[in-house]
């Protein structure tokens, strides 16, 4: 093996995150590396949203994330290829978690999706530049 390949999904978007899975699953292959996923959802512990959710929100939302990240991945690639990997359910912001997780686990490409830009992700930057801008590894980008 010579690494870990870190491929971000946006369950949300399972038509397009299986081309960027399917791709991650490729580069993964060829390189003989780990394929890790990971997939963020937000933190709900800010004090302005806190309230409006019971005090177990959250750790129902990240055991239904993994839930459905396994099965997006095993209905994806299989069963054998869902077993041998590495499923990451962070909180907090997408980029920042999936840099984070890439730097500490030392993943040698990170791969994730991205949509065509609209006007306003030129003025914030959306989540795949702003990987592909910090990251100290290499970022393969699948539209």
């Amino acid at each position: 093996m010579t690494g870990i390949i870190l491929c971000a999904l946006d369950i949300s978007q399972k038509e397009h995150e299986e081309k960027v899975l399917r791709r991650a699953a490729q580069i993964a292959e060829i390189d003989n590396a780990r394929l890790d996923v990971i997939t963020v959802v937000p933190s709900y512990h800010n004090s302005m949203v806190a309230g409006y959710f019971s005090p177990d929100y959250h750790d129902r939302a990240v055991a239904e994330t993994r839930r459905a990240l396994s099965d997006f991945v095993e209905a994806t690639l299989g069963a054998e290829a869902n077993a041998g990997m590495r499923h990451v359910v962070a909180t907090g912001t997408v980029y920042e978690e999936v840099l984070a997780v890439a730097e500490a686990d030392g993943a040698s490409v990170i791969v994730l999706g991205s949509h065509r830009p609209a006007l306003r992700d030129y003025l914030i930057g959306p989540n795949a530049s702003r990987v592909v801008r910090q990251t100290g590894c290499s970022v393969f980008v699948v539209r």
